[in-house]
């Protein structure tokens, strides 16, 4: 059930998942998630938050400013 407008179906979807840190923008794209029909509101699954830990901590070690990469590993 989503969390804002209690609708009961969601759909496999992708998604964009962007973190701010204290001077760089990590941008990581076609990230698997579940997606409110209603809504548009976007759920990771415990596996995916996982992996995109681990993405956002390997990604802090190359980014300057802006990086943008690809959830399956592909950097852009």
């Amino acid at each position: 059930m989503c969390f804002y407008c209690k609708c009961k179906t969601t759909v496999p979807s992708k998604t964009t998942h962007v973190v701010t840190l204290d001077n760089c923008v990590i941008v990581v794209r076609n990230v698997p998630c579940e997606e409110c029909e209603l809504c548009g509101e976007k759920y990771y699954s415990d596996e995916v938050m996982e992996k995109l830990d681990l993405i956002i901590t390997k990604a802090k070690v190359f980014a300057s400013e802006i990086l943008v990469t690809d959830y399956n590993g592909k950097v852009a």
